[in-house]
């Protein structure tokens, strides 16, 4: 396990660097989607992945969580609630939103009332398929996800206390194709995640091997082979010291700024080709953070504009609306989705860099 003597971003490169070591051991390849995950947590923001299945998006949610010694055999109390290490909830359209907080039942051996708390009583939870529970379920999620607290029975508990080294993480799927029965979360809503990472094949014949060498022998899950890197606590003190001592020139923090001003049309009118609603500043303070985040696991203690760069397509993507008619135009599918939402995002961070 990671011994950790003293706070600085070089220690924050390091346990980075043996965190993504140890996910390799369960999961091969997507090396981006493991470094943005990374930061943002170290952010402390939410995750959304889309992506068919099949592709490891469960194993990785559970590898981040192991390297943190957090499973869902852990089990901490803090203040006399019970918090999970690792909680997985299946969404499905007859799923209640007490099923996730929890509820205040009578017990019959005790005849008296009790509290039972939820699976969102974790360090992280996996909200697998969020688009197949109704509306209100994923109303509750979404609200614990802002507030970090939920309240059962006129009692407010909270899911994430700093002091104790307990934080919240949310990573929640969704198959971007399959459509049938599914409710898709509001642009309102899907603004609660810091970012959107989207899951694909595998990009090489050599990866596709390597993922098939690393379960030919085995009956067990590799993640089975994950082990602790540091204590969970360490993320509570890492995101304290990249919020306090990471810096921003008011250079790069302008080009962020200048970047989501441009995806709105009342600010570039030209952007309306390719955006029908822009980023809120909400998405400024999500770039910022996340920014800060990718600075420090490279070791640097201020932001450069390719930190920026990194972090922008992943907070943006789900904050805008692509136009319409530019979408049809490339046929309407969900990658002309996102070809449109990428050619909008290039266009704006031209604009950000005064080549417009």
């Amino acid at each position: 396990m990671f011994r950790v003597l003293d706070l600085g971003v070089d220690t924050i490169r390091g346990v980075v660097s043996e965190i993504t070591r140890m996910l390799d051991r369960a999961v091969v390849g997507y090396e981006v989607e493991k470094k943005i995950i990374l930061a943002t947590l170290l952010a402390n923001g939410h995750v959304l992945l889309e992506g068919v299945p099949g592709i490891a998006k469960t194993t990785l949610v559970k590898a981040i969580a192991r390297v943190f010694g957090l499973s869902e055999k852990t089990n901490v109390l803090i203040n006399d609630v019970p918090y999970r290490g690792f909680s997985r909830i299946q969404f499905t359209p007859d799923l209640m939103p007490s099923d996730i907080t929890g509820a205040v039942i009578f017990n019959m051996a005790t005849r008296e009332f009790e509290t039972r708390f939820g699976p969102l009583f974790a360090y992280v939870v996996l909200a697998d398929e969020i688009n197949r529970a109704v509306p209100r379920t994923q109303s509750a999620l979404l609200q614990a996800m802002q507030e970090r607290e939920v309240t059962i029975g006129g009692k407010t508990y909270l899911l994430e206390i700093r002091s104790q080294g307990k934080f919240f993480f949310v990573l929640a799927t969704q198959n971007p194709v399959e459509q049938e029965g599914t409710y898709p979360l509001p642009e309102a809503q899907l603004d609660r995640f810091m970012v959107r990472l989207f899951m694909g094949y595998p990009k090489t014949m050599d990866e596709e091997r390597k993922i098939v060498e690393l379960h030919m022998d085995r009956l067990v899950e590799p993640v089975e082979d994950v082990e602790r890197v540091i204590e969970a606590s360490w993320v509570i003190q890492a995101q304290e010291y990249i919020a306090k001592n990471i810096h921003v020139d008011p250079s790069v923090l302008n080009y962020i700024v200048s970047i989501v001003r441009a995806t709105r049309s009342e600010v570039f009118e030209p952007i309306s080709k390719y955006f029908e609603l822009g980023a809120s500043p909400r998405a400024t303070i999500a770039l910022i953070r996340l920014s800060k985040a990718i600075a420090a696991m490279r070791g640097s203690e201020t932001v450069a504009v390719e930190d920026v760069d990194q972090a922008l397509f992943h907070v943006i993507n789900h904050r805008v609306i692509p136009n319409l008619e530019s979408v049809m135009e490339k046929g309407g599918s969900f990658k002309a989705r996102l070809s449109v939402i990428n050619e909008g995002v290039e266009l704006a961070k031209k604009v950000a860099r005064g080549g417009i």
